[in-house]
C-alpha cells in the first residue's frame, strides 16, 4: 500500500506530507514495511508477472 493517498485521521492532511506526529509515525512505519516490491508500481508488477509467465511457458515448451 502506498501512503501518498492516505489521509491522517488526526489532522486530515495527506500522510505523505507528515504535518503532525501521527502522520510522521505512520509514514515511517509504512516506509519500513516496504519490501523489495514496495517501490514498484502496480503496472510494473503486472508486467513482471506477465514476463515470468511467458518465460515459464517457453521453458515448459522447450522441455
Amino acid at each position: 500500500m502506498t501512503y501518498d493517498r492516505l489521509v491522517c485521521a488526526n489532522c486530515a492532511a495527506p500522510v505523505s506530507e507528515g504535518r503532525c506526529p501521527v502522520c510522521r509515525s505512520s509514514r515511517e512505519r509504512l516506509q519500513q514495511q516496504d519490501g523489495i516490491f514496495g517501490q514498484l508500481s502496480p503496472v510494473t508488477l503486472v508486467a513482471l508477472l506477465i514476463a515470468l509467465v511467458a518465460v515459464a511457458a517457453l521453458l515448459h515448451q522447450a522441455v
